[in-house]
């Protein structure tokens, strides 16, 4: 039987980061327990006022966050909150398919349109593979807001 899983990232601000990946991947930000959001409300202020009503400190109000496909097909993202640095590169990292089906060229300016947009959410270039067929098909690697590599694929 398949298992449903959850992807955790650890962070400094689990807030900030789990806003920069919802809007990497077009997640959303899922509401506080037993909280009905009307229509076109901010589930991160909505957070807010659900952990000061029940007493949670403010200094612990950014100790993690979280993003869910709003499909409910992709897996859960966690963010919590640790003391420490990233010292060293990711063993395990996310591939944004940002150009699935496409080939050569157009692929990798499919990629180079995507890698735009992430930059300017915040995301750092680090790195462009070209293709290699047959078994490369061309990838760009970057970095979130606080450093973990992620490829777009």
């Amino acid at each position: 039987m398949a298992r449903d899983i959850q992807i955790t990232i650890d962070a400094h601000d689990p807030r900030a980061l789990s806003i920069f990946w919802r809007d990497v991947l077009g997640y959303v930000h899922p509401s506080p327990p037993g909280v009905d959001l009307p229509d076109g409300g901010d589930p991160l202020d909505a957070w807010d006022d659900f952990l000061e009503q029940v007493g949670v400190p403010e200094e612990q109000r950014n100790s993690s966050s979280a993003v869910e496909d709003p499909a409910g097909t992709g897996p859960r993202i966690f963010f919590q909150q640790v003391p420490e640095d990233k010292v060293a590169k990711n063993r395990v990292h996310i591939d944004v398919r940002a150009a699935p089906g496409l080939e050569g060229d157009v692929r990798m300016q499919a990629l180079e349109d995507e890698c735009d947009r992430l930059v300017a959410l915040g995301a750092t270039r680090l790195e462009r593979h070209e293709p290699a067929p047959p078994l490369g098909a061309g990838w760009i690697v970057l970095a979130d807001p606080e450093g973990n590599e992620f490829c777009l694929d």
